[in-house]
């Protein structure tokens, strides 16, 4: 099999001044890493008034993330970003209310809540069909548009029982969209801890506006069934939302209030929408530059389904389009940066890391680290059977996190990308465009500023006709 390196933006030869990452790093964090970036075991950015430390060696990342998590808990500027859209969620807050938060919603995310709402993800795979289906055959698209309409619609009928339309789907796009085209313009501020008259108002204007519109949206889904569940009828429902309403915190005994659900499900909806979105668009534009791999693919889900539809048990039986994933996950980890926040002054390696510095791990990083694995800007689902893959993932794999803020709905997105992408493969071949390329850019998820551009062609179907 040929060698394939995908896409990712060119580091710079040297690393670049805090004047130039202020301003060079307003469209993309990507923009201001530089070739030593995936090399280092631990680097330090002096800024003005601020001390960050970019962290890559595997124990020191275990340190941070698993044995000393309370130490290193998530940076308060991310709360700032985000508090627009996700309020106070599980996704921002720290101490006793993360603790909190996070007992009260690991039900939700069980096997057994995952496998009541396989239904539901299923029928928006087969809505996602359909609409493929109405393509011309051999038509080009903008897959990311399709990615993304059906993990929003996978999430609004697995969390909330409801379908979502072409309209809803595209106007909360273009919030999500204008909220991360915004981020990076008022976290660089935040980095430098300028003072407030630098901050940049237009932007943090436009963020708050994307962040209104998209929790409206939301609570119109909410509200209702909040009030039909304080009055005592409920209804009869499977989805997570319900098993949301029925959580109570079991040491005070009380459940989540209005705005606390809607800050929930609006850090679901981003957690669990936008970055499998960003995965399976990455996906779609690795597969369609490698015809071998997706042949492949299309034989293992038939294999396993045949022409019948998908079962719960199948997705976890197909090992070559789990590989796919995995790999995608390594190459574009939607999440590129975790930040934390030092709340003691300690030693690493040769440096100080002194209280209230920031401490960034960088999965985009560590997942193409130069010493921690073998061909890291190659493609190859292939790989993970040999042994030195299989030690790189124990070390430098963390597409979800690690430790006790691993994200929590890891088993449901997988879970999701194995059905669509089999879903794809199968009644489709996907294809490059010639003289096309994405345009990778680091915001609150890894997305192509330019989409993800494919050639969709119809397979044929044990009759002869177009799938």
């Amino acid at each position: 099999m040929s060698r394939f390196c995908p896409v990712y933006p060119k580091p710079r030869k040297n690393k670049a001044s805090a004047l130039l990452m202020l301003f060079g790093k307003r469209r993309s964090w990507l923009d201001g890493l530089y070739e030593r970036s995936y090399g280092m075991k631990m680097g330090e950015v002096k800024l003005p008034g601020a001390q960050l430390y970019m962290v890559n060696e595997p124990p020191l990342v275990r340190r941070i993330l698993i044995e000393q998590a309370a130490k290193f808990p998530k940076h308060t500027m991310l709360g700032k970003l985000l508090a627009p859209l996700l309020g106070e969620s599980i996704f921002t807050t720290n101490g006793a209310q993360w603790q909190r938060q996070r007992t009260m919603m690991d039900g939700s995310f069980a096997q057994t809540r995952l496998k009541l709402v396989f239904p539901l993800m299923k029928a928006a795979a087969a809505a996602m069909k359909e609409r493929l289906d109405k393509l011309e055959d051999g038509a080009e698209y903008d897959i990311d548009l399709e990615m993304t309409h059906v993990t929003a619609d996978i999430i609004f009928r697995t969390i909330l029982s409801q379908t979502l339309e072409g309209e809803t789907s595209r106007k909360i796009f273009e919030e999500f969209t204008r909220f991360q085209e915004m981020a990076p313009r008022i976290l660089n501020p935040m980095l430098f801890k300028l003072p407030r008259i630098f901050s940049p108002w237009l932007a943090i204007r436009r963020s708050n506006r994307a962040a209104r519109e998209i929790r409206a949206q939301l609570e119109v889904f909410i509200r209702p069934r909040y009030d039909a569940h304080r009055a005592g009828t409920p209804g009869e429902y499977q989805d997570i939302l319900a098993s949301l309403l029925d959580a109570v915190d079991p040491v005070a005994g009380t459940a989540f209030s209005f705005d606390e659900l809607v800050d929930q499900v609006a850090m679901l909806f981003l957690a669990g929408h936008e970055t499998s979105a960003s995965a399976l668009s990455w996906a779609m534009y690795l597969i369609s530059h490698r015809a071998e791999i997706q042949e492949r693919m299309h034989a293992e889900a038939m294999a396993v389904m045949g022409e019948r539809e998908p079962d719960y048990s199948d997705i976890k039986s197909m090992e070559l389009i789990w590989n796919v994933f995995r790999e995608t996950l390594r190459l574009y980890p939607p999440v590129g940066f975790f930040a934390r926040e030092a709340t003691e002054t300690q030693g690493m390696r040769d440096k100080t890391v002194h209280e209230g510095a920031s401490v960034i791990i960088a999965p985009w990083l560590i997942h193409r680290h130069r010493e921690l694995w073998e061909r890291p800007d190659e493609f190859d689902p292939d790989r993970y059977g040999s042994a030195s893959a299989r030690e790189s993932l124990k070390c430098a794999y963390l597409p979800f996190s690690l430790g006790p803020r691993v994200c929590m709905g890891a088993t449901f997105a997988l879970q999701e990308a194995g059905l669509i992408l089999a879903t794809l493969v199968k009644h489709y071949r996907f294809e490059a465009p010639a003289g096309y390329t994405p345009e990778p850019v680091g915001r609150l998820t890894v997305r192509s500023e330019n989409g993800v551009r494919v050639i969709i062609r119809k397979r044929k179907q044990g009759n002869g006709e177009a799938a």
